[in-house]
């Protein structure tokens, strides 16, 4: 939402809208057609403001306990890798969880000694 000014001739009161993906401009006028649209533009700003603002108050006592389940569950996260770890399974390329091979006295089940 802008005044602008061409060639020098006065103010004009455009509006700019998405449609389609698409900034569109509106050409509203000059004088008391530009004075009302700027009027009820700046009337919707101030409700989206105030709409957003009543938003966040409520949104505020909600946050301490996202902040605290998100540290709880960092915690259980780190405990659980390093678990893991010393019970001597790694990531595969970042995906699941495996053993290592040949760790902990595992015996290679490859190598069977004939039966007599």
């Amino acid at each position: 939402m802008a005044w602008e000014s061409r060639n020098g001739r006065g103010r004009y009161y455009t509006r700019s809208r998405k449609i389609n993906g698409r900034v569109v401009r509106e050409y509203i006028g000059a004088g008391l057609a530009g004075e009302l649209a700027a009027a009820e533009d700046e009337h919707r700003h101030a409700q989206r403001c105030a709409a957003r603002e009543a938003l966040q108050k409520a949104r505020s006592p909600l946050d301490w306990a996202d902040r605290a389940i998100t540290r709880v569950y960092t915690e259980i996260d780190w405990r659980c890798r390093a678990a893991a770890v010393a019970g001597a399974y790694y990531r595969h390329h970042r995906g699941d969880w495996r053993r290592k091979r040949g760790c902990c006295g595992e015996q290679n089940n490859d190598r069977r000694e004939p039966l007599s």
